[in-house]
């Protein structure tokens, strides 16, 4: 029983709820990125780069085999997918990646700002008057 009782006390602290919040808000958040970097951000980039789409490029390290029959109708070969390596799949990734990142540092940036305390003012010398007080009570010492 105690251990439920922690779990709920746990749960019901804030944080549990806090981090879900969080987690739902940041797969949103991702969604709309991925969105805006497929249909903003790509089209203009590739416009600039001559028409290229970056999801389609693809690097072949092999072709896909078909199936290839002799004269006699039996089979040779045997179908075979292509392998290749997706790297503009992968570009397009980094892309949002970095714009989520460059996101989250702005919003930690401002929390930082507002949890930060005011900074304080240097305390300054004596002033005059107090400089004076000063050399009178020395002087009383020693007399």
């Amino acid at each position: 029983m105690g251990m439920l009782k922690e779990f709920k006390e746990f749960a019901m602290r804030g944080n549990l709820v806090d981090i879900a919040v969080a987690f739902v808000m940041g797969a949103s958040f991702g969604k709309i990125v991925t969105s805006f970097v497929d249909g903003v951000v790509m089209p203009v980039v590739g416009m600039l780069t001559g028409g290229v789409d970056f999801n389609d490029k693809v690097l072949v390290l092999k072709d896909a085999v078909a199936e290839v029959k002799d004269a006699s109708g039996a089979v040779i070969t045997k179908a075979a997918e292509e392998v290749s390596i997706k790297y503009g799949s992968f570009i397009t990734n980094v892309l949002d990646f970095i714009i989520v990142a460059f996101v989250v540092f702005l919003v930690i940036k401002g929390i930082n700002k507002m949890k930060a305390p005011p900074e304080a003012a240097a305390p300054a010398g004596p002033s005059e008057s107090e400089k004076l007080l000063a050399e009178i009570r020395d002087s009383l010492k020693k007399v």
